[in-house]
């Protein structure tokens, strides 16, 4: 009697803490913060004894740490998203 009790009770249904809509936002996050890095990189000299000036410029110094803070900011709230909630 035991088992068949076990058997008529129904398991819960198991769902996706994050919904197509978090996913979406999250990979736009790392879009933003993957152009950040990019923009970032570069710049250096190949000969170490010629300093170059180019990793002193708009792109790398302001440009590429926002695109990526806009990135981490985008990516929090893709996380606290909650598409559950119920429209007014």
């Amino acid at each position: 009697m035991g088992k068949n009790q076990k058997n008529n009770i129904e398991q819960p249904r198991q769902e996706f803490i994050f919904q197509k809509k978090n996913y979406m936002f999250m990979f736009v996050g790392i879009a933003f913060i993957a152009l950040g890095f990019i923009l970032m990189s570069g710049g250096g000299s190949d000969d170490p004894n010629v300093f170059s000036e180019d990793i002193y410029n708009f792109q790398r110094i302001r440009l590429a740490p926002t695109l990526v803070l806009i990135g981490l900011g985008i990516e929090v709230y893709a996380i606290l998203l909650n598409p559950h909630k119920k429209k007014k």
